[in-house]
């Protein structure tokens, strides 16, 4: 099991960026792939992005397409979550989540399919 501690979110203005950070611990964040959820209050959490173990291969929602960036600092053992171009309907609570590197890569979307998940940090975009 990894333990995993998102930070970064915040208030910030339409149009703004925020860098959200997920630090792992107990594992090396190269024995999983990695995804980014957000959830807003009676919604079910929604995929934002993924990594795979090595960090050689992104996908990304259409929401996200073009804005974010996810990546990944194997020294640091942590993952990232770059948002750019922020609006209000990206306010909701951002969660990363990890599941082991054996499972199928074509399974990211699937938050049935992560094992492990941070408590997430609230994003606020104002307009």
């Amino acid at each position: 099991q990894v333990q995993l501690v998102e930070s970064g979110g915040g208030l910030v203005q339409a149009g703004g960026s925020l860098r959200l950070s997920c630090l792992a611990s107990g594992h090396t964040i190269r024995l999983y792939h990695w995804g980014w959820f957000r959830q807003v209050p009676g919604k079910e959490r929604e995929f934002v992005a993924a990594i795979n173990w090595s960090g050689t291969t992104t996908t990304y929602a259409n929401i996200a397409k073009g804005r974010f960036t996810i990546s990944d600092d194997n020294a640091k053992n942590t993952l990232y979550l770059q948002m750019n171009g922020l609006k209000p309907d990206d306010t909701g609570v951002y969660y990363c989540a990890a599941r082991e590197n054996d499972r199928p890569w074509n399974s990211y979307l699937n938050p049935d399919d992560y094992t492990d998940w941070g408590q997430g940090t609230l994003v606020t975009v104002k307009a």
